[in-house]
């Protein structure tokens, strides 16, 4: 993978020509994580970034959830332990039950240490593990990208189908941004364009140029 290429495309969208170095470690770790587990539908990748974009308000690092779950029951104290279960990482993990269930996954104590899902490397086991077994809701990445891809309907592996659409542009600019940095330049070119303008120009002039520029290079 040419990162230049896939940074230059993010750049463009979903991060409207900018990138923090913060932004850019983050996605580093996504892409480094990825690489490790061996897999290989990109689409999954995409849509991993994507949430992970969306769930740390575009910071791609792991934060805790605005408010910190004040007016929700998951935002109260534990009886036992004391602890207020709010969202936490790359993708707001919430409630007791998802807290032990992460625990006994990664052999760590975050019933007890909450904020351990704050730490990169935890949270990068977090959103993986989540989004590949289905442990948030059940649904998993298998069940939406198959032969046809449902970017829209792939939220319900982390929440219903809060802000869906809007998780579904970014998937498909990362999906775009991944095949241009693969070299696959006639099948980034038939990812779907994403309506919202990023400048005056618009979004599909902004992709139209990157493809010229980068397939001139492939």
């Amino acid at each position: 993978m040419d990162k230049k290429i896939f940074f230059d495309c993010v750049r463009a969208y979903p991060s409207n020509g900018k990138l923090s170095k913060r932004q850019v470690l983050g996605m580093e770790v996504i892409l480094s994580e990825w690489q490790q587990r061996e897999l290989q539908d990109t689409r999954w990748l995409a849509y991993i970034l994507a949430t992970a974009y969306h769930e740390t308000a575009f910071t791609m690092e792991p934060i805790d959830e605005y408010g910190q779950g004040q007016g929700r029951e998951y935002g109260l104290p534990d009886l036992e332990t004391g602890q207020v279960y709010y969202g936490r990482g790359f993708v707001q993990v919430t409630w007791k039950a998802n807290y032990l269930r992460f625990s006994e996954l990664l052999g760590i104590d975050l019933l007890n240490q909450p904020e351990l899902a704050l730490e990169q490397g935890v949270a990068t086991s977090i959103l993986f593990e989540g989004m590949i077994q289905g442990l948030f809701t059940g649904k998993a990445l298998r069940h939406y990208f198959r032969e046809e891809s449902d970017w829209y309907n792939a939220r319900r592996i982390v929440n219903r189908l809060d802000r869906a659409e809007s998780i579904a542009r970014y998937a498909r600019a990362f999906w775009y941004a991944l095949l241009m940095a693969e070299g696959k330049v006639e099948q980034a070119l038939l990812v779907p364009k994403n309506p919202e303008p990023t400048s005056a120009e618009g979004l599909a002039l902004e992709i139209e140029e990157l493809a010229r520029q980068f397939g001139a290079k492939t």
